[in-house]
């Protein structure tokens, strides 16, 4: 099984530093340009199939990355993003900070111990219900020799590669994905080894910090 793990492109919350959650953002129109320039660099692996949030963002990521061709697409709400309830729509940086809590950057810096707004998840929330998609996944004998998509979200990205990293104490990995990274997993086995780690397609001076809203 090789699995292609994507992170949506961008929308207009992201650009403006905004928290999605599970708020049912479209892409914008960068948005849509970066994951047609992601499915023109992955035009020759061939997908059997495509796993998608069901929030429009990763859909949208999922159909453009595909280039239109003729590939099952199933949606699964377990790859949906984390749930920041009543934070969504919240300026999230710097310069437009709105939430009310004074401990926001232990999403970043401790993120098992972030406390999130009401009606909320936690990450071991997060994590546990990624973690149940990623083992019904590997573990049907129909996909075993699949090449998937699975097109989700930043924290949720990082969520289900959490069953694939060697550190599990580490769950950023040093940064939110970029949109449209691409992580390539291989599953053997049972066994899953990560292949390619945040990979761009696009020029990588485009590639937005989440947290500064600052190119990088």
């Amino acid at each position: 099984m090789l699995l292609y793990i994507m992170r949506h492109g961008e929308t207009d919350w992201n650009r403006q530093g905004r928290l999605q959650g599970q708020t049912d953002i479209p892409l914008n129109e960068n948005g849509i340009r970066l994951a047609r320039i992601t499915g023109e660099s992955l035009r020759t692996v061939p997908f059997d199939l495509a796993i998608t949030s069901p929030l429009k963002r990763a859909r949208q990521t999922a159909e453009l990355a595909l280039g239109g061709r003729d590939i099952p697409i199933l949606e699964d709400g377990r790859v949906a993003e984390i749930r920041f309830g009543a934070w969504e729509g919240l300026g999230c940086r710097t310069y437009n900070f709105e939430i009310p809590s004074e401990h926001f950057d232990d999403f970043y810096n401790d993120p098992f111990h972030f406390q999130n707004g009401e009606d909320g998840e936690s990450i071991a929330d997060l994590c546990a219900r990624t973690r149940d998609f990623w083992e019904e996944l590997i573990r049907k004998p129909e996909y075993q020799e699949k090449t998937i998509l699975i097109s989700s979200h930043g924290c949720a990205c990082r969520a289900i590669l959490h069953n694939v990293y060697q550190d599990p104490e580490d769950f950023w990995h040093g940064k939110v994905p970029p949109n449209c990274a691409v992580n390539v997993v291989e599953v053997r086995d049972g066994r899953a080894v990560l292949k390619e780690e945040d990979a761009v397609y696009y020029d990588p001076k485009e590639i937005v910090d989440f947290r500064s809203g600052k190119s990088t």
